[in-house]
This record gives structure tokens, sequence and C-alpha cells, in this order.
């Protein structure tokens, strides 16, 4: 069931700035998340829960307390804590006896649950039991989906989506090659086994030009097992996926680009009088007596209907 926010008008002026800071921009920054237990979560669930954070950091907020509540028969909790803390990610973990080790993923639209996707932790490997240099917190990953799966299956589509918010950060138009150092692999299955693994790239020496990558792994190492769904609508999805009028780029007339991606432009120049055109002085080139005096009686008549027209005027 949606929860309608009250929105009160303001008052004063630190007010007004509060609500216009919670408005829809037409450039939004990285997405905030909020992480929080759900009923009984298990050590496994905690210490999962914790390393997404510290993937997600400083774009999330862990919460410690234990709350009594199940997501996908009542989410009333969650769209008021991401209306709190102006998140629009959330994830929740819990621990039962028919869903072991569960994880529940999710974001928001207008403050209201948009997809939910619910994750069995079948395997783990917490990122403290890998013995080695970690990233630094707040780097940009590279984001791995292996698999035809990721295509043909509707539910891990949505998933996909979901999980490039989660670890999307700021926009960028260029890479530097020594900034790549995070790598994080989604593989996914037929059986429904998505296997999330987090790996450290070291650039070595190759003797050319480019570089030599290898991959460490870091952690956390996760095999999900893919429970239940709670997805919106296609109208809705649509609805949330909309690119504001102002960040569209504009089309450029008259440009375009041939094979090899060469710019081709299109210039339109007016008419031109070919008679006026300086030219070489030669004598195959000269006007001649009769051409001569038919341009000075045209030069001539057309004084004489300038002068005419503006004595009319008068």
């Amino acid at each position: 069931m949606a929860v309608m926010q009250r929105i009160k008008k303001p008052t004063t002026r630190k007010g007004k700035k509060v609500l216009q800071a919670k408005e829809p921009k037409p450039i939004e920054g990285p997405k905030q998340c909020i992480f929080l237990q759900g009923r009984n979560p298990s050590e496994r669930t905690r210490k999962l829960l914790k390393d997404i954070y510290d993937l997600k950091k400083p774009d999330a907020a862990y919460l410690s307390r234990k709350n009594d509540f199940v997501p996908f028969e009542d989410a009333a909790l969650i769209e008021k804590l991401c209306y709190k803390k102006e998140a629009a990610l959330f994830g929740v973990g819990s621990h039962s006896k028919k869903r072991p080790h569960n994880i529940i993923l999710g974001r928001t639209f207008n403050y209201n649950v948009l997809d939910m996707i619910e994750l069995g932790a079948d395997n783990y490997k917490a990122m403290s039991e890998f013995h080695n240099m970690k990233v630094l917190a707040g780097i940009k990953p590279c984001l791995l989906f292996n698999g035809p799966a990721w295509d043909l299956n509707s539910e891990l589509k949505r998933l996909k989506s979901l999980m490039i918010d989660f670890f999307h950060r700021e926009k960028v138009e260029s890479i530097r090659l020594q900034g790549l150092e995070h790598v994080i692999s989604f593989t996914a299955n037929d059986e429904g086994m998505i296997f999330m693994r987090s790996y450290r790239i070291l650039l070595k020496k190759s003797g050319q030009r480019t570089p030599r990558a290898e991959l460490e792994e870091i952690g956390p190492s996760i095999d999900f097992k893919l429970r239940r769904t709670k997805l919106a609508s296609d109208d809705l999805y649509k609805e949330a996926c909309r690119v504001p009028r102002e960040v569209k780029p504009v089309a450029k007339k008259n440009i375009s680009r041939d094979a090899f991606g060469s710019k081709m432009g299109r210039i339109h120049v007016g008419k031109q009088d070919v008679s006026r055109l300086q030219t070489r002085k030669m004598k195959g080139l000269k006007k001649s007596i009769e051409e001569k005096k038919q341009f000075l009686m045209k030069k001539k008549k057309a004084k004489q209907d300038a002068k005419r027209s503006s004595v009319s005027k008068e």
C-alpha cells in the first residue's frame, strides 16, 4: 500500500530551501541508499549488508536497529525512512526457517517502492576474510554482467538495472587508465543463481605502452539465489525512467559523419554574381568593346531608375 507524504508549505526561508532540495532535478547526483535490519537477521546477513554498505560508501547509511516488519507485506517503514533520509535505494536483511539468510534489495520512485527483489545468500565469504589491500571508498567501479541470462530473463533484466543503480556514481565523460581500480562481476546462470565477485585491478609492466592488467579478488564473494520479486508495471517503470527535456541532447542540423568517423558539414551559401568575380587579367578573358558598352548602358540605366524612384517618393 502506497503511503502519501503530506507536503507542508514552508513558513521560513530555511524551510523553503529544504523543500527545494528535495524536489526532482534535471541532473541528479549519486543515489543515496539505506541498509536496515529486518525481522531476526542472521550474522551472515548483517555482515553481508555491511560489506555492500562498504562498497556503496559514502552514498549510504547503515541502520543497525532491528525492525519487526516484512517488506513484501508492508513497505510503509521503508518508504518513511527513504523520505526521511532522502534515499532512493534500500537493502533489508532478515532470516527465517523458510527463507534463510535473506536479502531484499529495492528502489523507490517518488518515495514509494518501485522494485523489490529478494535474494538468498547461499554461500558467502566476507571482505575481511581476504587478507590483502582493498580499494579506497568512493571509487567508481567497473560493472561486469556475464552470461546471456541477463538479457533473456525479465526478472534478471530488472535486477541488472537495480545493481547498476546501486553501484553507479557520477557520470563521467572520460576515463583515466590509472583510475580503474575496482571491478564488480555478476555472473548469472539459467538456474537463477547470481555469483557476485569483487576484484582489484593491478596494472603491471608489459614492455609496451599499454600495461598488463591482472585481477586480485578482494571480496566480498557471494552466491545469490533469486527468490521473490515485486516489480513495477511497465507504465510506472517507463515513467520512472523518463528523461527530462532539458537533459536530452539537441540534434545539430546539417552535420553528419562518414564511415571513418570524420565530421561532415553542409554549408548553405547565397547566390553569387559570377560576372563580378575578380579573375586573372588575360587577353582571352578581357571583355570586348560591345560587352563594355552593354555593361555601361546597364549601369547608367540602373542609376536613372534609382533617381526616378527617389523623385517620385518626394
